[in-house]
C-alpha cells in the first residue's frame, strides 16, 4: 500500500483473479482493459433474435391483395380526375373501387388467403378509396362555393370514414356478421358518387345542387359512424347451389342496372342507406307497442348452486 504523501499506484491494487490471463501485479488499467474486453466480446447467441425466422420468411398472398392494390389505384384516379375537373370519371372509377374492394375479400375467403397484413391493407385502401376520394371529388365539384360549410361537410365525411373503418376493425369479432354497425364506406362513397354522376349525365351544374350535395354528404358521414344496422349480404354462400330463378333475377338486374348506370345504381344505393333507418324505425315501434310484461322474480340460489 502506499506510504501517506506517495502518489498511489494503479499496480499497487492487486487482484484474486487470474482468469484473464494477467497476473495479479498487472497494472489495474490492463486489468480493466481485459475485462472490457471480454464483456465485447460476450457470444449472444443465446438471445431471441427481434425478428423470428418464420416471419422473416413469411410472405403474402397475390391474388386477393391484387384486387385490394387495383381499388387503391381507382381511388387515388378519381382524387387525380377531380383535380383536372373530370368529375364524371372520378365518380366512375370511384364505382370501380368499390367493386374491386368487393372481390378481394371475397377471393380471400374462398382460396383461405386471409391475413393480418391483407385485413390492415384493405382498410388504409377504402380510406383513400371511400374517405378521402368522395370528400374531394365533391368538394371540387359542388361545395367550393359554399366557403367553410363546404369544407366542413367534406371533412365531416371524411372523418366518419375513418371512424367507420377504425371501428369495424376492433369489432370485427364482437358484432353480427350479418350486419354492418354504421353505414358501410362503400356506400357511402355510392351515395355521394352517385350524385355527382346523375347530376352531371343529366347537364346540371354542381353549383346548381350544391345545397343538396352538402346535406347528402354530411348524412353519408354521420350514417357511417351511427349504430344503425345494415344488412351485411355475407350470408350468402356462393358455393351454395341456388334455383334457376336466382340466375333468371341476376340477369334481369344487370340488364336493369345496363340500362342507366347513373340513377339506377343512385337509386339502389339510396334505397340501402334508407333501409336501415326504416327498419330501426319499425324494430323502436314494435318494442313501444308491446305490452310491459311484469318480470317474474327469479328464486335466491346459492352462490355455489350452478345454475340450471
Amino acid at each position: 500500500m502506499p506510504t501517506p504523501g506517495e502518489r498511489p499506484c494503479l499496480s499497487y491494487f492487486p487482484i484474486h483473479d487470474e482468469s484473464n490471463g494477467y497476473p495479479a501485479t498487472a497494472p489495474r488499467w490492463a486489468r480493466i482493459g481485459a475485462s472490457l474486453k471480454s464483456i465485447v466480446h460476450l457470444d449472444h447467441t443465446d438471445r431471441m433474435p427481434l425478428i423470428t425466422p418464420e416471419k422473416r420468411r413469411r410472405g403474402i398472398y397475390i391474388l386477393p391483395n391484387l384486387f385490394t392494390t387495383a381499388a387503391l389505384f381507382a381511388g387515388f384516379f378519381a382524387i387525380v380526375q377531380a383535380m383536372n375537373q373530370r368529375f364524371e370519371v372520378a365518380a366512375v372509377a370511384i364505382f370501380i373501387a368499390m367493386v374491386l374492394d368487393g372481390l378481394d375479400g371475397r377471393i380471400a375467403r374462398l382460396t383461405h388467403t386471409q391475413s393480418e397484413f391483407g385485413a390492415e391493407y384493405d382498410s388504409l385502401s377504402d380510406m383513400v378509396s371511400f374517405g378521402a376520394a368522395p370528400a374531394l371529388v365533391v368538394y371540387e365539384w359542388a361545395l367550393k362555393d359554399m366557403g367553410k360549410l363546404g369544407w366542413i361537410a367534406a371533412f365531416i365525411y371524411c372523418a366518419g370514414a375513418a371512424l367507420r373503418l377504425a371501428r369495424f376493425n376492433t369489432n370485427i369479432e364482437v358484432v353480427d356478421k350479418r350486419y354492418f354497425q354504421g353505414l358501410p364506406s362503400p356506400a357511402a362513397a355510392a351515395l355521394v358518387a352517385g350524385l355527382v354522376w346523375v347530376v352531371i349525365d343529366n347537364g346540371i351544374a354542381g353549383s346548381d345542387v350544391r345545397w343538396y350535395a352538402c346535406i347528402l354528404t354530411m348524412f353519408a358521414g354521420i350514417s357511417m359512424v351511427s349504430n344503425v344496422l345494415f344488412w351485411s349480404g355475407k350470408s350468402i354462400n356462393l358455393r351454395k347451389s341456388v334455383p334457376f330463378i336466382v340466375l333468371i333475377a341476376l340477369v334481369l338486374a344487370f340488364a336493369l342496372v345496363s340500362s342507366y348506370p347513373p340513377g339506377v345504381l343512385f337509386g339502389l344505393f339510396v334505397i340501402y342507406a334508407l333501409s336501415g333507418y326504416v327498419v330501426y324505425v319499425l324494430r323502436w315501434r314494435k318494442r313501444r307497442q308491446r305490452p310491459d310484461a311484469k318480470p317474474v322474480a327469479e328464486e335466491p340460489r346459492a352462490a355455489d348452486t350452478p345454475p340450471e
